[in-house]
C-alpha cells in the first residue's frame, strides 16, 4: 500500500480533486460491502445542485463560516466549500457534527486530504453544538423519527405524540446556530409539507425563518416517484433578511434538456436579483 501512495502526487493536487478520488474509492467500499443506507454518500449531481444554489443566493465578501449538521463523511459539506472558494478569495471555515464515528473517520481523512479548514464534532446534532453562529447550514438530512424524546422537549416542532421527526428537528437546530439573514439549505423530501406534521413546522418557520424556496431535483435521477427530494432554502430573520415577495418553486430540468436547464437557471438569477437583499 505504500508504494501505491507514493505514486499519488498529492500535494500538487486540487482539493476537489482530492474530494472525488475520496469519493470514487468510499463508492467502491459501498458496492463491494453493502453498507447500510444511513451510510451512503450525497451524491456529486445533488451537491452540485445544493452548491450552485448556495452559490446564487450568498455573497461572501468577507471570511465566511459554514456548517453540517449531518456530515457523514463531509462529501455534500466539502463540495459545497470548494465551489464557493473557487468564486471567493475570502477564507471559509467549516463545522461537520455526526453521531457516527465510522462516517466521521473518513470525513477526518478527507478533510485533511483537501487541507480545509473544517473542525468535526462526534455527537448527536439534537443536542447543545460547541460551535458559533454561522453565515450557512447546508445537510443532506435523515428522514425519519428521532427516538430519544427527552432530547427534544426545547424543541418547537416536536412531535405532540410519539417520536418527534429527526429532518424536522435538525432543521430547526441549524436555524438556531445561523447569524440573523443566514440561509440553511437542506435536501428534503418533495412531500415536506404534505404531512399530519407540516402545520406545525411551517408555523415555527413563519416564526424564525423566510421560507425563500423550494426547488424539486430532477425527477430523473428518482427510481420511484415518491423518493424524490428538492432543495429547501430557509434564511433566518434579522439583518438585511426579508421575505421574497415570490417563493422560488420549480424543479430543476433533466440535465438532458440543455435548453430548459439554461433557461431555468435564468429564473433563478432573475428571482435573486428581484426577491434577496445581496
Amino acid at each position: 500500500m505504500t508504494e501505491i501512495y507514493r505514486q499519488l502526487n498529492i500535494n500538487d493536487t486540487d482539493p476537489e480533486t482530492l474530494r472525488q478520488l475520496v469519493q470514487l474509492s468510499f463508492l467502491k467500499v459501498i458496492r463491494k460491502d453493502a453498507i447500510q443506507a444511513n451510510h451512503q454518500m450525497t451524491p456529486d449531481t445533488i451537491g452540485f445542485l445544493m452548491a450552485f444554489l448556495i452559490e446564487k443566493v450568498t455573497k461572501i465578501n468577507r471570511p465566511y463560516t459554514i456548517f453540517d449538521p449531518a456530515v457523514g463523511t463531509a462529501n455534500l459539506l466539502t463540495t459545497v466549500i470548494n465551489q464557493l472558494q473557487r468564486a471567493s478569495k475570502e477564507p471559509i471555515h467549516g463545522y461537520g457534527i455526526d453521531n457516527d464515528s465510522a462516517m466521521l473517520e473518513v470525513a477526518s481523512a478527507s478533510v485533511a486530504l483537501q487541507k480545509l479548514d473544517v473542525d468535526l464534532y462526534h455527537q448527536d446534532a439534537i443536542n447543545a453544538l460547541d460551535i458559533p453562529q454561522c453565515d450557512l447550514a447546508v445537510a443532506d438530512l435523515p428522514i425519519g423519527y428521532y427516538p430519544l424524546d427527552q432530547n427534544t422537549e426545547n424543541y418547537q416542532t416536536r412531535a405532540k405524540e410519539g417520536h418527534s421527526y429527526v429532518h424536522h428537528l435538525l432543521i430547526e437546530q441549524s436555524m438556531n446556530y445561523l447569524r440573523p439573514g443566514g440561509f440553511g439549505v437542506f435536501l428534503v423530501p418533495s412531500n415536506l409539507f404534505q404531512t399530519k406534521e407540516s402545520q406545525s413546522f411551517v408555523k415555527w418557520i413563519q416564526s424564525v425563518a423566510y421560507l425563500q424556496g423550494l426547488v424539486n431535483l430532477p425527477a430523473e435521477l428518482f427510481a420511484n416517484p415518491a423518493a424524490q427530494k428538492a432543495i429547501l432554502l430557509l434564511q433566518r430573520q434579522g439583518g438585511d433578511s426579508k421575505q421574497a415577495t415570490k417563493v422560488l418553486l420549480g424543479e430543476f430540468p433533466s440535465f438532458k434538456e440543455t435548453k430548459e436547464f439554461a433557461a431555468f437557471v435564468k429564473e433563478i438569477d432573475h428571482w435573486v436579483a428581484t426577491n434577496l437583499v445581496q
